[in-house]
């Protein structure tokens, strides 16, 4: 009888060891996902009003930066793109695949980031 038991409940067992991992690899990936999109969206608020044209250069270095340092064998084949949904609006999507443990599963991770475009005005200028 144990030998039965042991035999049905392994497979669970390992199911849950595996499922386990694997939600930890998303949680992961999904944190380094959002830190690398808050960080460019960091970067273009601070660049989008100095460098009208630049800030998309920069943003993406700074994600790719982020990515490359933190997690770049969990974050796989990311697809940044640029936001700019209104006029002093600026910000980051990143869709990115991750690991997986079972065969077969795909999971993606999205993160998104925006804000307003910071604007210096020199004392005196209201």
């Amino acid at each position: 009888m144990t030998a039965i038991e042991f035999v049905l409940l392994t497979p669970v067992l390992f199911f849950m060891i595996f499922a386990t991992v694997q939600f930890g690899l998303y949680f992961f990936a999904d944190h380094v996902a959002q830190a690398a999109a808050q960080a460019g969206a960091r970067k273009a608020r601070a660049t989008a009003d100095a460098q009208p044209g630049a800030w998309r250069g920069e943003a993406q270095d700074v994600v790719d930066s982020y990515i490359r340092q933190l997690g770049p064998q969990l974050v796989l084949s990311p697809d940044v793109k640029m936001l700019q949904p209104e006029q002093n609006t600026v910000g980051v999507e990143i869709t990115a695949r991750i690991p997986t443990v079972f065969p077969g599963l795909d999971l993606t991770v999205h993160a998104q980031s925006a804000g307003p475009v910071e604007r210096f005005v020199p004392e005196g200028d209201n």
